[in-house]
């Protein structure tokens, strides 16, 4: 989640950056992709990435943490609804830098950023943990940075300042909504990791199937995994316990996959995937 952070964060920061949402008294600046001098893809601090790493490291660990404390049920995000979390982070970030260097009023900024916060939590987690996690974010970030932004002032010289102080005189509020929608972006990648890490941990600890081997499958009773047997005439018919493949699922094992042995529907889904 650190590594994570660390290579995205500082071109987020970067949008807020080319679009005059806030300076750093010294820059460091790249030009990648096309970009120009002015609109760089890459302009940022040395202490950026440092901080960014923590953040994700931070509200990853308290997702992981609160669900299971809480019990929560839905922990198991899908990758492209990581993935599109994660992009509608970044659209935030940029639509916010473009509004602003649009000269949109501040209070249109937050609307509009609270909306996108509020239906992106919904639509992409809608969980206890997340809510918590995410507020906890909205008003820790701007915490630390009203605390940086405090050094900037005394003379920090790596330090930065926003354009528009806002209305805490350090930040404008609608940075929280942004930090807001950084909760679930961050914590449904944790619970991604976390649930890869894990389901791999348990797939070595269970034993093997003495049935089957693992394989899911096992010869068809009916037909002595031939597929086919002779009836009355010395007809060859298709056996139709496993529709003349020669094996059937392996009901030993059933505990160990969650299934329920009988849910038909989902064996033959299961069935359908084996190779013949």
């Amino acid at each position: 989640m650190a590594t994570c952070g660390a290579m995205l964060g500082p071109f987020l920061d970067a949008y807020h950056s080319a679009f005059g949402v806030l300076e750093y008294n010294h820059p460091i600046k790249k030009v990648l992709w096309g970009s120009s001098e002015e609109f760089a893809a890459l302009t940022t601090a040395w202490w950026v990435p440092e901080l960014f790493a923590l953040a994700a490291f931070l509200i990853g660990w308290l997702y992981i943490l609160l669900d299971n404390i809480l019990l929560e049920q839905k922990t198991r995000p899908l990758l492209n609804d990581t993935l599109i979390g994660i992009s509608l982070f970044s659209f935030q970030y940029w639509l916010s830098g473009i509004l602003f260097y649009s000269e949109v009023s501040r209070d249109y900024i937050l609307t509009l950023m609270s909306l996108l916060a509020i239906g992106g939590f919904w639509a992409l987690d809608g969980t206890i943990a997340g809510f918590l996690t995410s507020s906890a974010t909205a008003i820790g970030g701007p915490a630390i940075e009203v605390g940086l932004l405090w050094l900037s002032s005394q003379g920090w010289d790596s330090g930065y300042h926003y354009n528009d102080t806002g209305e805490t005189g350090y930040l404008p509020l609608w940075a929280c909504a942004v930090y807001f929608l950084g909760g679930p972006a961050n914590g449904n990648l944790a619970r991604w990791f976390w649930n890869r890490l894990t389901d791999e941990e348990v797939r070595k600890k269970v034993e093997r199937c003495p049935a089957c081997n693992d394989t899911r499958c096992v010869l068809c009773p009916n037909c002595d995994g031939v597929g086919a047997y002779e009836a009355m005439g010395g007809i060859s018919v298709d056996c139709t316990s496993c529709n003349g493949r020669g094996f059937v699922i392996c009901r030993a094992c059933f505990d160990q996959y969650d299934e329920d042995p009988y849910d038909i529907e989902a064996i033959r889904e299961v069935v359908s995937r084996m190779p013949d």
